[in-house]
């Protein structure tokens, strides 16, 4: 596994700002976390820096003098060159309006100020890991139509081979090259050699027999694929075009067709859709089937919205602390086993993980798993993947402390806050290159507040969510407190299913 950092110090960042207390803020925790920063403080400053040197990252200011951010994403998103370079827009304009507009112009995603640290890190993460993705991507897409001209070259300068065989599969002529594809060094060799093809050629003898069938119904045959075997034992691929030639009375006096090698072919192709199946995968572990299906047919910006979903999410509580603890492939390894886990209980009870946010992780239920099928509305599995969370976690312990600040904490489990709630939600894929299945709405929003002003252990939900529990789950009521963002609300404890 890679070291983060490691990673982070090859990603160089452009931070654009006409505020130098802004720029440097933002300079100051970038640099912390490993990025190269590189800054300008107007447009015309910007588009300079991106020709000079071009950026992983963009991070975008709107209110700016001369050019403001909205042209500047224009521009840089207009040409070619420049378009793959994911820009985050951060301004104190939080209207639906101009963050539409900010989408509109090519940003891959918006921030508002004031600056929220976890939430630039991690929206920063984001791009810069699904950039990464496209051009893996888009390396496997070079690599295959690189192998397929070379494919062309080969076999558009080869020499094919020409025969002529009886009815009963004895050849009469044959050309040089078709002996030397064979393994033979003369057409004579080859004629006194093969007396019969059905026995003596093809891998299968019963293709023989379909090439016969085929004929009876066709006077031609393109591109008849077989494996045969060469003079010295060894099988190759050939492929055949073959017709009849028949007297004035039509009846059938022998076969002649051309023979193309196509075992470097056979190779490629096989190879080729092993690509294929690598990239699918690779797409499917990062988007439901569904959207992948409809990024395979359209690649226009995908949404959905969702009458009813139930959004999860789960913070390990005390992990930023510890983190500090640990080196970074410690740290990685055991955030890797435990979302592993995570990952294994989300599937068995048929959830979408849409992503995870240093050590926060967030499920949904309600996406249609199929492609045209309705959403499946799945409360009660999400229910019991957040208990089943809450059990799974108990079984990873933290590791040896380095210092004796966190000694208290040495080899207790750890502990999960986790809150839940009920409601619409709108789920898609922005931007046409970058492939990210996210969530909005404010249903999203209380669950997150759900999670973090919950309690360590416990599993926080809505009234929303409560309504649809209650009767076969045990919920014991919070009472009614102030949500960030909400004002008052009535929570509950999810505590266990209902024995019946």
């Amino acid at each position: 596994m890679h070291d983060n950092t490691t990673l982070r110090s090859c990603q160089d960042i452009l931070v654009v700002d006409d505020n130098p207390n802004n720029i440097r803020f933002l300079s100051h925790i970038l640099t912390q976390q490993g990025y190269r920063v590189r800054k300008a403080i107007n447009g015309e400053l910007a588009i300079n820096a991106v020709r000079s040197s071009q950026p992983d990252l963009i991070l975008l200011d709107i209110m700016m003098p001369h050019i403001d951010g909205y042209e500047l994403c224009e521009q840089i998103k207009s040409d070619p060159q420049y378009r793959s370079i994911p820009v985050i827009f951060i301004s104190a304009l939080d209207g639906e309006l101009d963050k539409n507009r900010a989408f509109r112009v090519g940003g891959n995603d918006y921030i508002t100020k004031p600056i929220q640290v976890e939430e630039v890190l991690s929206k920063i993460n984001i791009q810069l890991s699904l950039l990464n993705l496209q051009k893996l991507l888009q390396e496997e897409a070079q690599a295959r139509q690189k192998a397929e001209a070379n494919y062309r070259s080969i076999f558009e300068h080869a020499i094919d081979g020409m025969f002529q065989t009886t009815p009963e599969g004895e050849f009469i002529k044959a050309n040089l090259a078709l002996a030397k594809l064979y393994g033979y060094d003369s057409p004579q060799e080859l004629i006194q050699a093969i007396s019969d093809v059905n026995q003596d050629f093809y891998v299968r003898p019963q293709r023989r027999d379909e090439f016969l069938a085929y004929m009876q119904l066709y006077d031609y045959v393109e591109e008849f694929e077989s494996e045969i075997y060469c003079k010295n034992g060894d099988k190759i691929w050939i492929s055949e075009s073959v017709r009849k030639i028949t007297n004035d009375q039509g009846e059938l006096l022998y076969f002649e067709g051309t023979v193309r090698n196509i075992t470097e072919k056979r190779k490629m192709e096989e190879e080729l859709r092993k690509q294929r199946r690598i990239s699918e995968e690779l797409l499917l572990n990062i988007l439901p089937q569904y959207i992948a299906e409809k990024l395979k047919k359209n690649r226009h910006t995908i949404a959905d919205h969702l009458p009813e979903a139930t959004v999860l999410f789960a913070d390990l509580v005390g992990f930023t602390e510890l983190s500090a603890q640990l080196d970074s492939t410690e740290l990685v390894t055991l955030l890797n086993e435990i979302f592993s886990s995570f990952d294994k209980l989300t599937k068995h009870y048929g959830l979408e993980k849409i992503k995870t946010i240093g050590d926060a992780y967030m499920v949904v239920g309600g996406l249609p798993m199929q492609p045209n099928q309705n959403p499946d509305h799945s409360v009660e599995r999400v229910a019991k993947l957040a208990l089943a969370m809450q059990n799974k976690i108990k079984e990873f312990h933290r590791p040896l402390p380095l210092t004796k600040e966190i000694e208290m904490l040495k080899n207790k489990p750890f502990q999960l806050r986790i809150g839940m709630n009920t409601g619409p939600v709108v789920a898609g894929v922005i931007g046409m290159s970058k492939l990210q299945l996210d969530l909005w709405g404010d249903t999203v929003n209380v669950a997150s507040r759900m999670e973090s002003q919950g309690l360590p252990g416990k599993i926080q939900v809505t009234q929303a969510t409560y309504d649809q529990l209650k009767y076969k789950f045990k919920l014991e009521k919070r009472g009614i407190f102030n949500v960030k963002g909400r004002g008052k609300m009535t929570t509950y404890w999810l505590l266990d299913e209902q024995i019946l």
